[in-house]
């Protein structure tokens, strides 16, 4: 494909300006492959983990633990990535958002990604030998839902709940780092986590529907259709209820309350504002959850400190 593609005016509607687009044109394909011009997935498969880690952490959470999952998950988002591509290649190139990704723009062979994702998981497995060795067994047991999410949007209109089942892992994994257990609330907060993403990422769905409803591929943003808005408010409405509910059978303290207070703010205003046919829109929207997922680990540390008096 030709270098035009990434000259200012000309990148599709889901790319944003990054040092990335510095790099000599190979490796800004393979850049590009583990998404690192965006970052807003690393966020999002890294906060759980936090949220995690917060949660049953009385004190404050080890700053090692926080960076080795951070490393962790650029490694494992940027394999994720790839894999999608390998997969989705043909459809990709269906659609206007997706059409000049590397494999499906023919910059990159499907050889050269497959070695690209095995060095990327090679970077994961040594974060998991860092961890503790109950923290990386839970770890180990999210691949085959990293490898079966890229199917689905062919055989279901929910992809987006595969997503968050598979995106809200590091909930578990966080937890068992720190508790080396897990608990019923730290359960509460990955299925909190799965509904999180059934809002986020039918917002984001709703980019390509046109598209998805040209070629067959499903989404919650194509079965919810005008509903979506109140679907989506629901999903907010009860992740919100489960991160309370977390919080309080954690021992959390009464600084959770105006925490979460802020959390539902953010997500009542993306629920109001967001257009859903303006896919820009969608796409700011759906990264303003980084603001969000931060604003959750603050509500749950700020559970831990005590009023004074």
């Amino acid at each position: 494909m030709p270098e035009q593609a990434f000259e200012p005016g000309v990148l599709l509607v889901d790319r944003q300006r990054h040092w990335t687009y510095r790099l000599p044109p190979r490796l800004r394909d393979l850049a590009l492959l583990a998404r690192w011009d965006r970052p807003i997935g690393t966020w999002l498969l890294l906060l759980p983990c936090w949220w995690g880690m917060a949660l049953v952490e009385p004190g404050w959470p080890s700053p090692g633990l926080a960076a080795l999952f951070a490393l962790g998950a650029v490694a494992m988002r940027g394999a994720g990535c790839t894999i999608n591509d390998m997969v989705d290649r043909d459809l990709d190139a269906q659609v206007a958002r997706t059409r000049n990704r590397p494999i499906a723009a023919g910059r990159v062979s499907l050889l050269g990604a497959g070695a690209f994702t095995l060095a990327q998981c090679a970077v994961g497995l040594l974060v998991l030998t860092q961890l503790p060795l109950q923290a990386a067994g839970v770890a180990l047991l999210s691949v085959p839902l990293v490898l079966v999410y890229p199917f689905m949007k062919r055989i279901t209109w929910w992809p987006q709940a595969v997503l968050g089942l598979t995106f809200n892992w590091g909930v578990l994994v966080g937890a068992m780092a720190v508790a080396g257990e897990l608990r019923f609330e730290v359960l509460l907060l990955y299925l909190a986590g799965l509904f999180w993403t059934l809002g986020y990422d039918t917002i984001y769905a709703h980019q390509d529907k046109e598209d998805d409803a040209l070629i067959g591929v499903r989404s919650t943003a194509l079965r919810l259709g005008t509903q979506s808005r109140a679907w989506i408010a629901g999903f907010y409405a009860t992740s919100l209820l489960l991160i309370g509910a977390a919080g309080w059978l954690a021992g959390k303290g009464p600084l959770l309350a105006p925490g979460l207070l802020v959390v539902a703010a953010l997500l009542g205003h993306q629920v109001r504002r967001v257009d859903l046919d303006d896919p820009a829109d969608c796409l700011r929207h759906f990264r303003a959850n980084r603001t969000v997922g931060l604003a959750v680990v603050a509500a749950l540390l700020a559970g831990n400190l005590t009023l004074p008096g």
